[in-house]
């Protein structure tokens, strides 16, 4: 089997699957971003989607289900699609299982949830508290208190945690059959600690992923939602133990749809974001030769379009940052929906072989979008 990732046009959403060559499949949060009533809907029936791709398979489960924090372009939907072991209610009736669910503490500690936030939040602590079925990423002081309050030792669950600057258990082994290895960035404990709430996007999951294929390792970087400082918490953290390795890409899933505030957070640009330091390493000199960026976000606005007044992302300022990073490197710079068209959305996807990472336009693309030479990378 070849890996492959699934990108899936949900507007400035996310859900990626992962299809490992072992036959494991893991999903990348889940935001079932389409309104049903609106027939030129642009994103994808993600719930369909899924379903349609499981049943190709003979299966109704995902060996893992990561949320990599708990805002609703990641989540939306969750607690209508999902099989939930807390509860009966929300079992049976074509539910999709999650043999395990991975999780940032921040999900398990946050307080004030409400809708699939709080439906993942309870699993969540349901899983943690029965010691099994899911996998939480850091151990901050309020994940003892948790674990305190509720009658269970954390020494007790130190088996379900995997700390930043750690490889996950069952994906750390590049010869084994899955021929791959994941690697916990964020979130960093020592952060968490110095604050006295949680903020989920600087407390999501970002990972480095490497798939082997023959003699050929290809790596990943999932970046979330979070922001430049962040990011350049990651990147001297990194220096410091020396993992600049579990930095560098072939493929990049940039982070927060597109948003100027990764690359800076105090400054958009006129026509180019200027990154602070640590991200501009991040992004230049940790790509590998012919890198694939992939934005998951809708389609960048153009120069003074009502579109480029928004505050929310994509801002064409860090799009055209990303462009240039992606023509230095001979690569590609994509964005999931230049590749939906409004009547039949389909997902994009990049193909990981043994001559390395190829992205794939799933989908005729929209008549005004001028796509770049299709490249491998690798």
């Amino acid at each position: 089997m070849t890996v492959t990732l699934t990108f899936h046009p949900l507007n400035n959403a996310d859900s990626t699957r992962i299809d490992l060559k072992d036959g494991r499949k893991l999903l990348v949060d889940y935001a079932d971003m389409r309104n049903p009533n609106d027939a030129a809907d642009p994103c994808i029936d993600l719930p369909t989607a899924l379903r349609n791709d499981l049943r190709a398979k003979a299966r109704d489960y995902f060996d893992v289900v990561l949320f990599t924090h708990l805002d609703a372009d990641h989540t939306m939907g969750a607690g209508d699609f999902f099989h939930f072991e807390r509860w009966t209610s929300y079992q049976g009736n074509g539910r999709i299982k999650m043999k395990e669910l991975w999780v940032p503490a921040a999900a398990l500690t946050e307080e004030g949830c409400e809708g699939d936030a709080k439906i993942i939040r309870q699993e969540a602590r349901h899983r943690f508290i029965q010691g099994k079925g899911i996998r939480v990423f850091s151990r901050p002081g309020r994940l003892r208190k948790f674990c305190e309050d509720n009658g269970i030792r954390l020494e007790g669950r130190l088996h379900l945690i995997t700390d930043a600057g750690k490889l996950v258990p069952g994906f750390d082994d590049l010869n084994a059959a899955g021929g791959v290895e994941i690697f916990i960035h964020n979130p960093l404990a020592w952060r968490l600690n110095d604050r006295e709430v949680e903020e989920r996007n600087e407390d999501a999951v970002v990972f480095q992923a490497v798939f082997r294929e023959g003699m050929t390792d290809t790596k990943v970087l999932f970046a979330s939602d979070v922001n430049a400082d962040t990011l350049s918490h990651i990147v001297q953290t990194s220096k410091r133990h020396k993992n600049e390795d579990r930095l560098r890409w072939h493929v990049f899933k940039i982070p927060h749809h597109c948003s100027y505030k990764s690359l800076n957070c105090n400054d958009k640009g006129v026509d180019k974001t200027t990154p602070i330091e640590d991200v501009r390493w991040l992004c230049e000199e940790q790509a590998e030769p012919r890198g694939i960026m992939v934005s998951t976000s809708e389609i960048n606005p153009g120069k003074g379009s009502e579109r480029d007044k928004n505050v929310r992302p994509p801002h064409r300022q860090a799009a055209a940052y990303y462009e240039d990073v992606a023509a230095e490197v001979d690569g590609q710079f994509e964005v999931t929906m230049h590749h939906s068209p409004r009547r039949n959305p389909k997902p994009c996807q990049v193909s990981i072989t043994t001559a390395g990472a190829s992205f794939v336009a799933t989908a005729a693309l929209p008549s005004d979008y001028v796509a770049a030479t299709p490249m491998r990378a690798g």
